[in-house]
């Protein structure tokens, strides 16, 4: 993912309510979020090119997903990201734990923020310093830059998400509405990640449409009071041209299937 709002116990009968979106290369051969032949009580979508994913979730409350780090030129890693969250809902570690066990090979998946939770818990792991956090009640926002730094689509972002809270928080397309916003920040108010100014700008809002590369996925992930499960996924071709739409559900701890 390149952009994940987290609320945590904030979202009226909703315990946990996740909304992100992977940007990526259109060319990357990925599919579309569905349950895992691993194990059914497992949605999430899947990088065809490296095996992992970017947002996966179980019907168990486990759940998991991971941004880069924008710094320049990107590098090939020896390991891929997506391997972190697929290893991570197909195990059965605490979020605590899985974050310690996994110290030793941080440095094989270049620059990464992990999110891993379960119905106890939900940590956040910044690859850069090593340092892992619990996230308690309230919203959170992961990006591309490190925790705690706010650029405009962060910023954009939770102000859309707090009026739609304060709407009632009940209406899910309206939510995931939220991830298809275009605007256009100013130039002043842009980061400076070391790709410079024209693809400064390209990166800026939201929702990025791009002929090579742009928003591919844009997800809604709810754990209700009730220990159910529904993860929505809205998926987009080059030119940000919508390709199709799916939606899984499952009762807690039991296979999803089609909602």
């Amino acid at each position: 993912m390149c952009l994940v709002l987290i609320a945590i116990g904030v979202v009226p009968r909703t315990p946990l309510l996740l909304l992100g979106y992977r940007d990526e290369f259109h060319g990357r051969a990925s599919a579309a979020a569905q349950p895992w032949n691993e194990d059914a009580r497992i949605a999430g979508g899947r990088d065809l090119v490296a095996g992992g994913t970017w947002l996966a979730a179980r019907s168990d409350g486990r759940f998991a997903t991971v941004t880069n780090v924008r710094s320049g030129v990107p590098a090939t890693a020896p390991k891929s990201r997506g391997a972190l969250v697929r290893d991570f809902v197909l195990g059965d570690a605490t979020p605590a734990a899985y974050l310690r066990d996994m110290h030793d090979d941080i440095d094989e998946f270049g620059a990464f923020n992990l999110v891993v939770g379960d119905a106890g818990e939900v940590r956040l792991l910044i690859s850069t310093g090593g340092v892992a956090t619990a996230l308690g009640a309230g919203i959170h926002v992961v990006s591309n830059g490190a925790p705690g730094v706010h650029w405009p689509k962060t910023q954009r972002l939770l102000a859309q998400f707090e009026a739609w809270l304060s709407a009632g928080g009940n209406d899910a397309s309206a939510a995931l509405d939220l991830l298809h916003d275009e605007t256009q920040p100013a130039d002043a108010d842009l980061p400076d990640t070391g790709v410079g100014l024209d693809l400064e700008r390209i990166l800026a809002p939201v929702f990025i449409r791009g002929e090579r590369y742009g928003t591919r996925a844009s997800s809604l992930l709810m754990r209700r009071g009730d220990g159910s499960v529904l993860l929505r996924e809205r998926r987009f071709g080059p030119h940000g041209v919508f390709v199709g739409e799916g939606a899984w559900f499952a009762a807690a701890g039991a296979p999803f299937a089609s909602a």
